[in-house]
């Protein structure tokens, strides 16, 4: 399908600025546009695009906020390695694709990093804990088991479960990393079908939050990585029956 029409038939359904940044972000990762390569100016862009000029610097300059891009004034606008120079403020844009599709891999990639932060955001929180912090995860665990196996239901409680955890660790890098994790998967259905497993783990929450209350960083740890694992391997297989995309 040509790009124009592909404008024209998600165009009323967001800011055209947006669409744009989509379209251009969806070629910047996908390799259609590689790390080194002046982008075409915003003139032909408008051209190609059939979209205001206005709409296509605006667009532009969100990629290069995201560090996508860099523009210089009066010169080419140069496409940089993503790889090496964006943040995790790119996470959002790039679990969701322009086609509306979850990218299987990259949902994958940000499970592994929760599963490599989260055992330890729990140890910290069973260290660092007090009775606040006891009494709203009990308050969750009794929203979960009334859930009675709610996906959507189960999916928001479990991210606020994960909030409590995350903002009581004492640790402003794993909270923020978290936060964006977190804002990235919290209206995705189809993570929590895959997540299943994971959010339905009522056990598993139960050991996390006992362990918090004793203050047995040990045991949190390892009940937190046992649970997070139960997840990442629901995430790897939707990873593998779809393959890269």
């Amino acid at each position: 399908m040509p790009v124009r029409a592909k404008l024209d038939r998600v165009a009323a359904r967001q800011p055209l600025s947006s669409v744009v940044f989509d379209q251009l972000l969806d070629r910047i990762v996908g390799g259609g546009f590689r790390a080194g390569e002046a982008l075409p100016s915003e003139r032909q862009l408008t051209a190609e695009l059939g979209v205001s000029r206005t709409a296509v610097r605006e667009a532009l300059a969100r990629l290069a906020q995201l560090r996508l891009i860099q523009i210089r004034h009066g010169g080419e606008t140069r496409v940089l390695d993503f790889r090496v120079t964006a943040g995790l403020d790119l996470l959002p844009s790039l679990l969701r694709r322009a086609n509306g599709r979850i990218s299987a891999e990259v949902a994958r990639s940000g499970f592994e990093m929760r599963a490599a932060l989260g055992p330890d955001m729990a140890r910290l929180t069973a260290e660092r804990r007090d009775d606040r912090v006891v009494a709203e995860l009990e308050r969750l665990l009794e929203e979960m088991a009334a859930a009675d196996g709610e996906l959507g239901a189960l999916q928001q409680l479990s991210l606020a479960f994960w909030t409590v955890v995350s903002t009581s660790s004492g640790n402003i890098a794993y909270q923020l990393a978290f936060n964006t994790l977190r804002e990235s998967i919290k209206d995705l259905p189809g993570l929590a079908h895959a997540q299943a497993a994971e959010l339905r783990d009522l056990r598993g929450y139960r050991a996390m939050a006992d362990a918090i209350r004793k203050h047995d960083s040990a045991a949190a740890m390892r009940a937190a990585r046992t649970h997070i694992g139960i997840g990442l391997e629901g995430i790897a297989q939707m990873h593998r029956k779809r393959g890269a995309s």
